[in-house]
């Protein structure tokens, strides 16, 4: 029997220990593949990932269709690289999930 998405704490655990921030620079072969996806920061790189794993077709069509989940564009790509970016990574081969840093609300006095 498979564990569902939202319960495989197993998975979740790896996949949060296997996320870090790397420059785009270190992706760009792997852009140049097609094998990088963008995932919104609306959504939760990890359950992304494990979903992915799992194969949730419904999940990953509907974040498709809402725009919050596809391969990089040229255009991302390129402003990342102008801008230096650092980005969350995680590997669901043969796929690099990216998302870029949430903003950090600003402090209120």
């Amino acid at each position: 029997m498979q564990t569902k998405p939202e319960n495989d704490t197993d998975l979740r655990l790896k996949v949060n220990r296997e996320t870090a921030r790397l420059p785009w620079t270190e992706l760009l072969k792997h852009f140049a593949a097609g094998n990088v996806v963008w995932i919104a920061n609306s959504l939760d790189l990890v359950d992304v990932a494990v979903r992915i794993s799992h194969d949730d077709k419904a999940n990953i069509a509907q974040w498709m269709n809402a725009g919050l989940l596809a391969k990089v564009s040229d255009e991302q790509a390129a402003g990342w690289l102008e801008s230096n970016a650092e980005l969350w990574a995680v590997v669901v081969s043969p796929f690099i999930l990216v998302q870029q840093e949430k903003a950090v609300p600003a402090s209120v006095h």
